[in-house]
């Protein structure tokens, strides 16, 4: 697929409606993965079907080595690229997008990503990194210096011609010429899953540029727009299945495409400095004045409960999310969760119907042509658990809520780091601290608090009476009956507390 070829696609397929050669790349983006293409790149891409937002095309940009793959078959392809959103009913709906007009590599060419941040073409700098890629303390929530990845850049004169290698690097390096050449600043506009990202995104960036630069620092805290939103729909990882699939029944040959649930939906501050923003809101972003609501309800409804079911569900024998989804006893579960503990912790949310949010969640989650791995929920949670999780966990200790289902999740997480399941066969743990979770993991057996001391990622909640006799009794559940037979157990119990009277049957 190329821009010579997007022509003679199955008419089934849509393509682009504009012309793609007028296209503007203003707006360079870190991070060229499916979630990026099957959202921000898709609502800039339905602006401009609507004859909207030329100037608005994207630049796409792999900092990381393992980038060069996406980078290459992009380039391959134009820029251009499938996606294909997945209907619970089978039915697939593929949509060629080309809001991505221009690729670079960083590791090949770190000056040319420098040059077009300087660019005065460039009016937003946008990044999907991950959740871990701000390099927060946990526990502190400042910049974690220490981080050995950006040690190089902490040491190199950008301003005398050294490259940067990170995200943080490049970043201030193109702000720093900006301010040097007398341009106005880009916008960073943070689309990774934490709570207050664009605040998280100003105070890291600004902490990394104080070490280096104290004046650029302050220059970046009076200039720099960081607007803070909320974004969802569920990506899972392409599979060379879905590949397969594509070129079968639309006869279209993609080297990468995105795989996407139906729903959609981003929430995003108007909060952008003086280069201006694309009009968002006429593809469907809900562009407000605060999004805090909006991104707890995601955080601690969706990106909690994704976490209540997937450690479980493996233990459990499952290995997608759907599946899971689709039992009765891991609706209620994770139904409970969210309206007993994850709910009471949010603020009125305008226009959310919360009730119908949870059971919309679940159903979503249930979409089996998704195909959405546990292994993929169940990476990196060190990044997530103490970011989507603990807080409601110290919200409902706070105000006396229940905490018993979230200490249950917590102490699933701690059995799957152990790294074998109850059937004895290995698990692959994959976690930037992976060495460190299963080493406490390793030493529950001698104390049953040993995971949730790491102060890092739970701060003070092994020193909580309350919390800890949730989590060492779910815990120790889990050793003795199994996943499935705790939770079946709760189930019991559940019921029968809400019909008074009434047995566990």
């Amino acid at each position: 697929m190329s821009d010579k070829t997007v022509g003679d696609l199955d008419p089934r397929v849509a393509v682009p409606a504009y012309d793609r050669s007028r296209v503007t790349a203003s707006i360079v983006h870190f991070g060229v993965g499916g979630f990026h293409r099957a959202h921000q790149a898709m609502y800039l891409d339905a602006l401009m079907n609507d004859g909207e937002a030329l100037e608005w095309g994207l630049c796409g940009v792999g900092a990381l080595p393992h980038d060069r793959r996406i980078i290459d078959t992009l380039r391959a392809q134009d820029g251009l690229y499938t996606l294909v959103v997945k209907h619970p009913d089978g039915h697939r709906e593929p949509r060629v997008i080309g809001s991505i007009v221009d690729l670079l590599f960083a590791p090949d060419d770190p000056g040319a990503v420098v040059d077009r941040l300087a660019d005065e073409r460039t009016r937003i700098v946008s990044t999907t990194i991950t959740e871990g890629g701000y390099l927060v303390n946990q526990v502190t929530g400042e910049f974690d210096a220490q981080d050995p990845s950006i040690q190089g850049d902490l040491a190199a004169d950008f301003a005398a011609g050294d490259a940067p290698t990170t995200v943080f690097g490049f970043i201030t390096a193109g702000l720093d010429r900006r301010r040097r050449e007398g341009r106005a600043p880009f916008t960073v506009m943070s689309c990774d899953n934490l709570p207050d990202n664009g605040d998280v995104a100003r105070r890291m960036i600004t902490a990394f540029a104080r070490l280096k630069d104290p004046e650029l620092a302050d220059w970046m805290d009076r200039e720099v727009a960081f607007p803070n939103c909320m974004v969802d729909r569920i990506t899972p990882v392409t599979a060379p299945e879905d590949i397969e699939r594509l070129a079968e029944e639309f006869g279209v040959r993609d080297g990468w495409p995105v795989v996407c649930e139906p729903f959609t939906q981003w929430v995003l501050e108007d909060s952008f400095g003086r280069q201006g923003r694309p009009p968002f809101e006429d593809a469907g972003v809900q562009v407000v004045d605060d999004v805090v609501p909006y991104e707890l309800m995601k955080l601690r409804l969706l990106n909690a409960s994704h976490q209540a079911l997937c450690y479980l569900g493996f233990l459990s024998g499952y290995r997608y999310a759907h599946e899971v989804c689709q039992d009765p006893l891991f609706r209620r579960f994770l139904l409970a969760y969210m309206e007993r503990e994850g709910s009471p912790t949010l603020p009125e949310v305008p226009g959310v119907d919360l009730d119908a949010y949870r059971h919309e969640l679940v159903e979503r989650f249930a979409n089996p042509e998704v195909r959405d791995t546990l292994a993929r929920l169940c990476a990196e949670s060190s990044d997530r658990i103490p970011k989507w999780l603990v807080p409601v966990i110290r919200e409902n200790l706070r105000s006396g809520g229940e905490v018993e289902l979230s200490a249950l999740v917590v102490a699933s997480w701690a059995r799957y780091a152990e790294g074998r399941d109850e059937q004895g066969e290995p698990i692959e743990v994959v976690d930037r601290l992976r060495d460190r979770v299963m080493a406490a993991a390793a030493r529950q057996g001698e104390d049953p608090l040993a995971f949730v001391r790491d102060r890092d990622l739970f701060g003070d909640l092994a020193d909580d009476e309350r919390f800890a006799a949730a989590y060492t009794s779910a815990l120790d559940r889990l050793h003795t009956v199994g996943a499935r037979a705790t939770l079946e157990a709760w189930d019991a119990a559940h019921r029968a507390a809400e019909v008074p009277g009434s047995g566990a049957d």
